[in-house]
Parts: C-alpha cells; structure tokens; sequence
C-alpha cells in the first residue's frame, strides 16, 4: 500500500519530530515521503537551543518542484515559523487541486517550551491555513492559541473543536494529552459530528514527536485512500505503539519507536 505525502515541516536535528519524524511514520505505515523543510533547529531531548528558517523562496521552490514532478496524494504540514513562511505555503499550495487532502498541524512550541511559532503569525495561520485543511490536529496550547480561550476539561474541549471547525477545516482532531487525567481523549469533530476516542494514558517520558507522528500517521492513511475517520484511528494505535515501544533515548522527553509495526487487521474501526 502506498501513498505519496509531502510534507511541509521543520527539521528536528534530535531526529525525534519534525521532518525526521514525519519521514519515519509514513514509511513505518507504507507511504512515500518528500519534503519541503521549512527551518533547521539545533535541539535534543532536553530542547531547542536554536533555529534557522529556510528563506521563503526556497519553501517555494521545494514545494513546486515536487509537486511538477512526482506529484502527492496527501500534504501534511506542520511547523511553518513566520508569516513569510505561511505566505510562501500559501502561494505554492494555491493551484493544488481540491482532491488533494491537506493535514496541518499547528506547530506552535515545542515539547521543551522553546516557541516555534512567532505570534503574529498565529493569525495568519488560523485565516490563512486552517480553512485550507481536510484535518487540524491540535493539541490543547494550540487550540488555546487558536481560539483565544481555555481549554480545560473535555466538555471544553467538544466546544474547541467545533469552534475551530468553524474557521473552515472539514475536521478536527483535538489531542488531549495535556489534560491533568489517567485517561487521555481525543476528540474529532467532522462536520459537526463530534466523536471522543479515550485510551489508559501510558507514563512515560519519552513522548517526544507525538504530535508530529500523529499528523503524519493520518497523511499516509489520507494518501492511501482511506476514509478520514479510520486513517485517525490507525494513526493513534500506531502512535500509542511507538510510545510504548520508545527506546529511552536521551536525558529529557525521548523519541518515540517509529519502526513500530500495527496490524491494521486487529484494529477496530466500528468503535
């Protein structure tokens, strides 16, 4: 099964998210990954020390350069830094044809706290980039950011999501990880149907590139064909097996096991 994925993201010198994440899942889950990157960070498990940002021409070039030759099935984006980033997105992505899902992930700061978005550009992002996207996956501090308020409970979240549903994306998938809970929910909202998928929270460390992957894990479902709703359900149990099987690397927030294996056979997509 492929699937061909360009993904437009930042480069995570740790290995552990950004591009390198992003290139690790699609492979993991049978996909065919190409990027356009649109900065260099300098960081590690403990966290960013420093970024270098692509110049927008050159975002540009990348991305029309892959899409003319080898095309795409699915676009994943995530960390775009700047407004001038956003812009050169936007102006190479505007004659993408409308069957050709985006997903974006609103990359916003990193595990470590070091901001990886400049906050005149988080508006830019929400008029510019969300209205484009099949799926947002924001995690709670980038739904707050998006939406201006706090996100608390669960309840909150039904609302957040819905709320960012209104900017114009066709779904959301609201990550819950951040909530003080033993129970991690995520909540999808697709055209006002709103469905929670909650699993036993796994503690650990080393959940260093979650969001990254779980984007990514939907664009190679997306690329392949499948329905919005099962390429989301066989990222998550992709990204909870990545957790579980992460090698311990590093003194901080250690990366995940992308070489992880799901057997799509034993994953139940009815419930």
């Amino acid at each position: 099964m492929k699937g061909r994925v360009l993904v437009i993201a930042g480069s995570d010198s740790g290995g552990g998210a950004g591009i390198q994440a992003d290139i690790k899942t699609i492979t993991a889950l049978d996909g065919f990954a190409m990027t356009a990157i649109t900065a260099l960070t300098a960081q590690n498990t403990l966290g960013v020390e420093a970024v270098w940002p692509v110049p927008e021409s050159f975002i540009t070039r990348q991305i029309r350069v892959v899409l003319d030759d080898l095309g795409a099935d699915c676009v994943k984006i995530g960390m775009v830094g700047d407004v001038p980033a956003i812009q050169a997105v936007l102006a190479a992505l505007q004659d993408l044809s409308a069957d050709i899902p985006v997903v974006l992930d609103p990359v916003m700061v990193a595990k470590g706290g070091h901001a990886l978005l400049a906050d005149k550009a988080v508006g830019k992002l929400r008029d510019g980039l969300v209205p484009l996207a099949a799926i947002v996956t924001p995690n709670l501090p980038e739904a707050e950011a998006l939406i201006g308020q706090p996100v608390r409970t669960v309840a909150d979240m039904h609302e957040a999501a819905a709320e960012i549903g209104r900017m114009g994306p066709r779904a959301v998938l609201l990550k819950g990880g951040h909530l003080d809970s033993d129970i991690i929910t995520d909540v999808l909202w697709t055209q006002g149907l709103v469905e929670s998928f909650s699993d036993p929270r796994i503690q650990t460390a080393h959940t260093h590139g979650t969001g990254c992957t779980t984007a990514s894990a939907i664009a190679a479902g997306l690329a392949q064909g499948m329905n919005l709703r099962d390429a989301v359900i066989r990222a998550r149990h992709y990204v909870r097996a990545a957790i579980a099987a992460a090698p311990g690397y590093g003194k901080g927030h250690g990366p995940l096991n992308h070489a992880v294996t799901v057997d799509t056979s034993r994953i139940d997509t009815q419930t």
